[in-house]
């Protein structure tokens, strides 16, 4: 998943000539720019999933003080990730201090959603699935809901519309990613925890998994087929490709039941696939990006921006007002040779993460 938000990041980095909104445009997206950014959508919903079946696998190793200390972990954490996204983060984006636009993206979501879950992770675990089910399944019931200026704004603009909050005469901040449906994904990840204890089977686990991923799509499918609720409607396009295109293209910000029931269900089956080989070096290989994801996450956005900064020094504006590639194939390109020159570092930091538990602010990386 972090590769594949590498591979989005470049294109958001060099092909911002053909910036895409969200959902997208059918008519004025080339196929290969498409499919790369339905790719691209696997990442956040994963993450934030993630994230609460990591808190889960957290508390269990802490005895009776588990929820405790869980709960303190993620309150301290969520609260660091909220700083990270508007300091260091929303720098890396922008390179102005002070910011005139504070972009409150991914990393801001997932502070927010592990502050929410240091509180929630106290009720029983079936309360905690209905609640997770209950909001990815029902936000998009509150889509037509809108205010216009006043303290309303603000508060809908963190949960669930996509809108600008000004701050100062010469600040503003951009809600890129909707809090509600987020604090679902990271409730049902937390109540998944006990699939993961070292003491269940792999191969009960393993059939749970893909029961799940296979029931999600199925509910994709069938859900998006009948063309009533979770997103906005598909429509027949001009060619068999076209209308293929119109039926993937769910929507991100907030993420729509469908854009959850369509990436959780391929992040299941990917899973499922991933503990068939656990063991391959390939994938030795790649999990040590996941050994150091903010690392990465931080050092990547950093290399890109210096490297467009020294495109444009080089060879100028040449795609309109960016510098940027011609084609997807050069940002795929990019994203291959950008992961290969990251490993080793992030490798290193990984080892040293690893190795030096006494510093505490490591783990927080």
């Amino acid at each position: 998943m972090v590769l594949f938000m590498l591979l989005d990041h470049v294109r958001e980095t060099f092909f911002l000539h053909h910036q895409v909104p969200d959902p997208m445009i059918i008519g004025s997206t080339p196929p290969d720019l498409f499919f790369s950014r339905v790719l691209a959508h696997l990442c956040a919903p994963v993450f934030v999933f993630l994230t609460g079946l990591s808190a889960f696998l957290y508390a269990s190793g802490k005895g009776d003080n588990a929820r405790s200390a869980a709960s303190g972990f993620l309150w301290r954490r969520g609260l660091f990730l909220v700083l990270l996204e508007v300091t260091v983060i929303n720098f890396a984006w922008t390179f102005q201090f002070p910011p005139a636009k504070v972009f409150l993206q991914v990393i801001w979501i997932l502070g927010l959603s592990m502050l929410a879950l240091s509180g929630l992770l106290w009720l029983p675990r079936r309360w905690l699935i209905a609640l997770g089910v209950a909001v990815v399944a029902g936000h998009n019931l509150l889509d037509a809901v809108h205010f216009s200026g006043g303290p309303l704004q603000v508060i809908w603009a963190v949960l669930h519309e996509r809108a600008w909050i000004v701050i100062s005469e010469t600040m503003k901040a951009r809600t890129s990613y909707p809090l509600l449906p987020w604090i679902g994904l990271i409730a049902l990840g937390y109540a998944a925890g006990p699939w993961f204890l070292a003491q269940i089977q792999a191969a009960w686990r393993l059939r749970n998994i893909l029961r799940v991923g296979v029931g999600l799509l199925v509910f994709f499918f069938v859900l998006r087929a009948l063309n009533f609720y979770g997103d906005k409607p598909w429509i027949t396009g001009e060619s068999p490709l076209l209308t293929l295109m119109s039926f993937f293209n769910v929507t991100k910000y907030p993420p729509s039941l469908l854009f959850c029931s369509l990436t959780l269900g391929v992040g299941f089956l990917l899973l499922a696939a991933l503990e068939r080989v656990q063991h391959a070096r390939w994938l030795t290989w790649i999990a040590v990006f996941g050994s150091a994801p903010m690392f990465f996450y931080i050092v990547h956005l950093y290399v890109l921006k210096f490297l467009y900064l020294g495109g444009e020094a080089i060879w100028g504006l040449n795609q309109g007002k960016f510098f940027g590639f011609a084609s997807m194939g050069a940002v795929w390109v990019t994203a291959i040779v950008l992961a290969l020159l990251l490993h080793p570092l992030v490798r290193a930091f990984a080892n040293l993460k690893a190795r030096r538990r006494d510093i505490t602010w490591l783990k927080y990386l």
